[in-house]
């Protein structure tokens, strides 16, 4: 009886530990409100791949319009005296300063990028 009696404290023991406690108060006051807000919603993580999206395509397509359409242009006679791509006829222009500016401001983007989110992993915001 007193064996019985042992287990089922044991039992009791092992229940009160397995039992969940109470999800700790919302956070009070509008800062922990925001912070809470941006890790639920992972909403930096979602702005800084929307922001390095844009800027990428931007220079993906200097890339392909500057540098690898003109150089295929050269290849394939007549390509340049199609009426989308330039205005000159019988020319290619390589937009190397076009490209430069992109991929300049795809690095300058990206840096202040990992300035932000080192300095909000700083404060806590994940």
């Amino acid at each position: 009886m007193v064996k019985d009696e042992e287990m089922l404290e044991e039992l009791k023991k092992i229940r009160a530990a397995l039992e969940t406690k109470p999800p700790p108060p919302p956070p009070t006051g509008l800062w922990n409100e925001f912070k809470t807000f941006v890790e639920n919603y992972k909403v930096l993580g979602l702005a800084v791949a929307f922001i390095m999206g844009v800027y990428l395509g931007g220079l993906v397509q200097s890339l392909v319009k500057d540098l690898l359409l003109p150089a295929i242009g050269l290849a394939i006679p007549g390509l340049a005296d199609l009426p989308t791509y330039t205005a000159e006829a019988g020319s290619q222009i390589f937009g190397i300063g076009s490209f430069l500016v992109a991929l300049i401001t795809f690095i300058i983007v990206a840096f202040v990028i990992f300035i932000i989110v080192k300095v909000t992993k700083k404060w806590g915001i994940q």
